[in-house]
């Protein structure tokens, strides 16, 4: 079985804006670390893969797209690190960010 989670899927279409598109360093340096693509992580929040949340904050997701609230994702990218990307309610950006830079 292959893991296709760091690729970047050719559909489905972005549910909102994302605005500017911006990472922490802490964020950045995982990533790397990791050999993990931001981009695909970002593909996946603004397709409604909203990683590791329960099915009330994936609900919750759902109401912000519709009501221009702040859209959030969480991503198991190691056997330690999680990637946080939140999307600002008035979509003017999008930010990665590890959990204890919030």
């Amino acid at each position: 079985m292959t893991d296709n989670s760091n690729r970047l899927p050719t559909t489905p279409k972005p549910l909102f804006a994302l605005g500017q598109v911006v990472a922490t360093p802490g964020a950045l340096h995982a990533m790397t670390e990791l050999d993990f693509s931001p981009l695909a992580l970002i593909h996946r929040h603004a397709t409604g893969d909203w990683g590791d949340l329960g099915a009330d904050d994936q609900q919750q997701n759902l109401v912000a797209i519709r009501s221009g609230l702040r859209v959030f994702s969480s991503y198991k990218i190691g056997a330690s690190v999680k990637i946080w990307i939140i999307t600002e309610a008035d979509r003017s950006s999008t930010t990665l960010l590890l959990p204890d830079e919030y």
